[in-house]
């Protein structure tokens, strides 16, 4: 799918052609260096490899330097991507893609992110569990607590799945069917109707549908 990789900068609002605001994300998206492109006779399938965000040598191993040299690439780079079914006609490794070259105004995409992690959280957080609800009789300690998990003789078990507190956040989520409000290619930035996953300066993965909408 085509794609490139982006930073979370924040949420903002613009008005459409009829005077309506719409809530938007902006997302930096600088210019990706292709690193390697894969396909189906060398690697089994095809694949465009990206990557962006610039990073101090010193902190990137000395493997990650070498891939990077072998396309040309002095600087290294934070964000190594991988965009599968994406060969980027007219392109070879080394050169760069821009916002223009992958998206378009009212295009439809999915934006891949890191959600915020909460830590270990309890059930009523975690899973919007109501708690005790009467406060009245005789309870004291229990009110945020997640209820029974099990019977004793029968199950004997506790099921798998069974919603309990645990590590909340830090996970990849896809938000799906978004469209681009705006492009601004002097500013490396794009904004992205709704809300993605992540906090600000997180990175994303922004994948553009409309190709395979049509295509298909």
């Amino acid at each position: 799918m085509r794609g490139l990789i982006g930073k979370k900068i924040g949420m903002t609002s613009v008005y459409d052609e009829i005077g309506r605001s719409i809530p938007v994300t902006v997302i930096e998206v600088p210019a990706s260096v292709i690193t390697q492109i894969k396909t189906v006779e060398k690697d089994g399938y095809n694949a465009v490899q990206l990557a962006n965000f610039d990073r101090k040598n010193k902190n990137v191993s000395k493997s990650v330097r070498g891939h990077f040299a072998k396309v040309d690439v002095e600087q290294s780079k934070a964000v190594v991507k991988e965009f599968r079914d994406f060969i980027p006609e007219g392109f070879v490794e080394g050169d760069e893609l821009t916002i223009e070259d992958v998206f378009s105004v009212g295009d439809i995409v999915d934006v891949v992110g890191i959600t915020k992690g909460r830590g270990f959280s309890g059930v009523i957080k975690r899973h919007n569990f109501g708690g005790v609800g009467d406060e009245t009789h005789g309870q004291h300690n229990r009110l945020r607590a997640p209820g029974a998990i099990g019977n004793a003789s029968d199950p004997s078990r506790v099921f798998k799945g069974m919603r309990m507190a645990g590590q909340y956040g830090n996970t990849r989520v896809k938000v799906k069917n978004l469209s681009i409000a705006k492009i601004l290619p002097e500013s490396d930035v794009v904004l992205i109707t709704g809300s993605i996953p992540g906090p600000k300066g997180s990175y994303v993965e922004i994948l553009n549908k409309t190709v395979e909408l049509f295509e298909s």
